[in-house]
């Protein structure tokens, strides 16, 4: 049987170059990106520009937007992702991008979701783990000849010392015929630390369900260039499953500040992690901010004021439950502000509904 594979973090929790090269080049065997994405620089996106890790994709919209393909029917390129500075358990997140990029990314004749498996096995899975996880996958699979995802951010949706879940917020365009489309998914990836390292146990994509007709407060939502959406969180709004608290505190804090969210209601764990209490997100209840004026929350030189003044603005939106990596006193409960490991990376925004 083969081994798992493995990201051992060097001195002070940081992932060696070495290591994160054997890691690209396994990934690169599996889904046929450029040799760009092995040497760190990252590739262009479709329209020549630069493409950098963490950056939205093509479409922030739940429904696939239709494009005419570049040079011949080109999709964009694979872009390797990178923890950046500040992570706190960077294995955990590689670990859980990697296979997600290795199901998500496919050439022409790899089979999408039939060969999804033997993609998972590339990065040296285990046969039968990679067989299962693949059954998994979702709407991370869909019906193409060739697909690309490429992470916007990998986030937490908790750590503990020997499990988390990390949450892979991508966008993916897909190729079928001539052909391209822009969509993408979230997927909850449940992972368990042994003397081996982080090793993936399960996958748990988002399904933000159909779209409705909308009301004002989300209409003003999607439209808010301030307000940057993943695919999901989009598809969320959309689906008018989100609470009208969640919509104006949203409006209310892109008054001040140019807010890219990860999750909002789907794709996240049902339960706060390691509990049994219900979390707020999939109730329509919540939102995550993972970079605030183009910042991102986990980024060690992102200014602490900056991050204060966001954290205690979204309570004087009327949240109830505000969590980031700064604890926070002078809330009008006692527990209003909360810091912990799982929020060193956002700023999760709570309302009571």
């Amino acid at each position: 049987m083969a081994r798992r594979p493995t990201i051992h973090p060097g001195p002070s929790g940081a992932v060696g170059r070495r290591t994160l090269l054997t890691g690209a080049v396994a990934w690169c065997a599996a889904t046929g990106c450029s040799n760009a994405a092995t040497t760190g620089t990252k590739a262009p996106a479709a329209d020549g520009t630069p493409a950098a890790s963490g950056s939205p994709g093509p479409s922030s919209s739940s429904s696939p937007a239709v494009s005419t393909p570049p040079s011949g029917g080109a999709l964009p390129a694979p872009v390797f992702w990178l923890p950046g500075p500040g992570e706190i358990q960077p294995a955990a997140k590689l670990a859980a991008v990697r296979l997600v990029e290795a199901f998500g990314t496919w050439r022409t004749g790899q089979g999408g979701a039939r060969r999804a498996a033997a993609r998972a096995a590339a990065l040296g899975l285990p046969a039968g783990l990679a067989t299962r996880l693949a059954a998994g996958t979702g709407s991370l699979t869909p019906a193409a000849d060739a697909a690309v995802v490429r992470v916007i951010d990998a986030q937490y949706g908790g750590i503990l010392p020997d499990s988390a879940s990390v949450l892979v917020v991508c966008d993916q365009a897909t190729m079928t015929g001539g052909t391209v489309r822009h969509g993408g998914t979230t997927v909850d990836v449940r992972l368990t630390r042994t003397s081996a390292g982080w090793g993936v146990t399960a996958l748990h994509p988002a399904a933000p369900g159909p779209a409705v007709s909308l009301g004002t407060a989300a209409r003003a939502v999607l439209t808010d260039s301030r307000i940057q959406l993943p695919p999901d969180a989009a598809a969320d709004i959309r689906s008018g499953a989100v609470h009208s608290s969640v919509l104006r505190a949203m409006t209310h804090l892109a008054g001040t500040y140019r807010i890219s969210v990860s999750v909002v209601r789907s794709g996240h764990p049902l339960d706060v992690f390691g509990t049994t209490r219900p979390s707020d997100h999939p109730r329509g209840r919540a939102f995550d901010v993972w970079r605030i004026n183009g910042r991102p929350v986990v980024d060690p030189a992102t200014s602490r004021a900056l991050i204060t003044a966001f954290m205690r603005a979204a309570a004087a939106a009327g949240s109830y439950n505000v969590g980031g990596p700064v604890q926070l006193s002078g809330g009008a409960t006692p527990n209003q502000f909360f810091s912990d490991d799982t929020h060193h990376d956002h700023v999760h925004i709570g309302f009571t509904g």
